[in-house]
């Protein structure tokens, strides 16, 4: 009985990645983009400027071509709907980077959540649950949105 409770934590919560320098970053982007991507999904209706903003927050973020932000982008969409919660993602996201770098990606998910032209409820709260689970102070948190309302012409 032990081992099949243990079978079922390690399926919901899999290990770290490999000390693999590259494995390690391949994570890390990933679960970035999952981040942006469920901005994106928490919209009711689809508008492809989220998809440009997921896009161009992944180039912008981890310097990547037009291809590989895609095929990220791709990979995300199947991660995020395949994922029980947001903890896995967000504890790679909180082991490598720095506040500053935490910002950065929040600003993103905000211009996500703004490309369609307006903000609903689902995405404000994804961005909020988000944020929690990155221990982002309130402060930087509206000071980001703020960046990202002033950018896309709302507010």
């Amino acid at each position: 009985m032990l081992k099949t409770l243990k079978d079922l934590f390690d399926s919901l919560c899999p290990p770290a990645p490999a000390a693999d320098p590259a494995t390690a970053e391949h994570a890390l982007q990933l679960a970035t983009a999952v981040m942006l991507v469920e901005v994106m999904r928490a919209d009711p209706g689809f508008h492809a400027g989220e998809r440009e903003a997921v896009l161009a927050g992944l180039r912008d973020k981890f310097s990547l071509s037009d291809d590989e932000a895609q095929r990220l982008t791709e990979l995300a969409e199947d991660a995020a709907q395949r994922a029980t919660d947001l903890f896995s993602f967000t504890s790679r996201i909180n082991e490598r980077f720095e506040m500053p770098q935490k910002l950065r990606m929040i600003e993103h998910m905000w211009r996500v959540a703004y490309a369609d032209g307006h903000l609903s409820a689902h995405e404000r709260h994804v961005l909020w649950r988000i944020a929690d689970l990155l221990h982002v102070p309130q402060g930087a948190y509206v000071n980001a949105r703020m960046r990202a309302e002033k950018e896309a012409g709302v507010g």
